[in-house]
């Protein structure tokens, strides 16, 4: 039998100089392994005599023993150095000064919206909130919207079923407000409406603020002192000029457009106003007594204005965005311009 001695002083020698834990486990083969050394040597133990076999096995049992305690404590090392290499990659030198939290800051909607509850509050409306979930009687009937009025389509409306849909406006909120407050009223409904569009000026969630004044004297140059006074402080713009072009809406009469001289071109005239000078921002009107008479008001005697703004308009206009998709996409490059 090969001098058991040499085996365990070359397989001690080949176990530490390893330090990959695979390359060990290939040397544990090559000498205690099904055709190992060790192994090759404890089959030869049928050639000898029965007198010489207890000794041969006994010190192949050591040098096995031996070489077993040797694999294991170098599997020890190899993770040891392991676990020093890990930490001294993720070594942390704590006397650094620290990097400083980011602060995070309010989406741009978010602070659109903020603002027209400010300035609206500063002259005395109210804030009400309502389902974003409607009736077809509250989102269309209610408001004099005939049966075959083309904003009953599906291709514009999120039908949920035959009778509800996700709202399509805000101005649901004027017949649910006025179930439950008697005049004078004066309130803003600001949240989410639903429309079936999508472009560079459309998303199919946005955001609206309807408003509503109803008292024995509101007028409609009351309404226009209240837009212009109202666009003048958010636009921050005091020379700010406006217009109101007639125009249709079936829960208000007369009805109107409101523009505005364009904040980017201050009126010169730029790609953003169509070289026109002009911005369009809110849809506005008299109340139509229509809406009023089945909730009981005589509109002989009460009479109101109501406007509808979209909000992601007013934050476009006021931050200079031109790709209405920039506020959903959650883009934090866009994002941390408004902190």
């Amino acid at each position: 039998m090969q001098d058991l001695t040499s085996i365990l002083e070359e397989a001690l020698a080949a176990f530490s100089a390893i330090e990959q834990p695979a390359v060990l486990e290939e040397a544990k083969a090559r000498y205690l392994g099904k055709s190992g050394v060790l192994t090759e040597h404890l089959k030869a133990l049928g050639t000898l005599s029965a007198a010489e076999r207890p000794a041969a096995g006994a010190r192949i049992n050591r040098v096995k023993s031996a070489l077993e305690e040797a694999l294991q404590a170098q599997r020890n090392r190899i993770a040891e150095l392991q676990m020093q290499r890990q930490l001294a990659a993720q070594a942390l030198d704590v006397t650094l000064p620290g990097r400083g939290v980011s602060p995070g800051g309010l989406h741009p909607v978010t602070r659109t919206l903020e603002r027209i509850h400010t300035l609206f509050h500063s002259i005395g409306f109210d804030v009400a909130d309502g389902p974003e979930i409607e009736t077809d009687a509250y989102n269309f009937t209610a408001l004099n919207i005939p049966e075959n009025h083309p904003a009953r389509a599906m291709h514009d409306t999120f039908y949920l079923d035959p009778t509800h849909v996700l709202r399509t406006h805000t101005s649901p909120m004027q017949v649910r407000y006025l179930e439950t407050h008697a005049p004078p009223v004066k309130v803003i409904v600001p949240g989410r409406v639903y429309r079936c569009d999508s472009d560079m000026t459309h998303t199919p969630m946005f955001h609206q603020v309807e408003g509503l004044w109803i008292d024995d004297s509101v007028s409609f140059s009351g309404l226009k002192g209240v837009l212009v006074d109202f666009m003048r402080r958010f636009f921050e713009q005091e020379d700010l000029q406006a217009r109101f072009r007639p125009s249709f809406f079936p829960f208000t009469e007369p009805s109107a457009e409101m523009d505005v001289g364009c904040v980017m071109c201050h009126g010169k005239g730029c790609r953003v106003c169509s070289h026109t000078g002009w911005l369009e921002v809110l849809g506005c009107g008299m109340v139509h007594p229509n809406v009023l008479a089945p909730l009981g008001i005589d509109s002989e005697r009460h009479v109101g204005f109501a406007f509808g703004l979209g909000v992601e308009r007013l934050a476009m206009l006021r931050y200079g965005v031109n790709d209405l998709r920039l506020f959903f996409d959650n883009d934090l490059r866009f994002l941390q311009q408004f902190r």
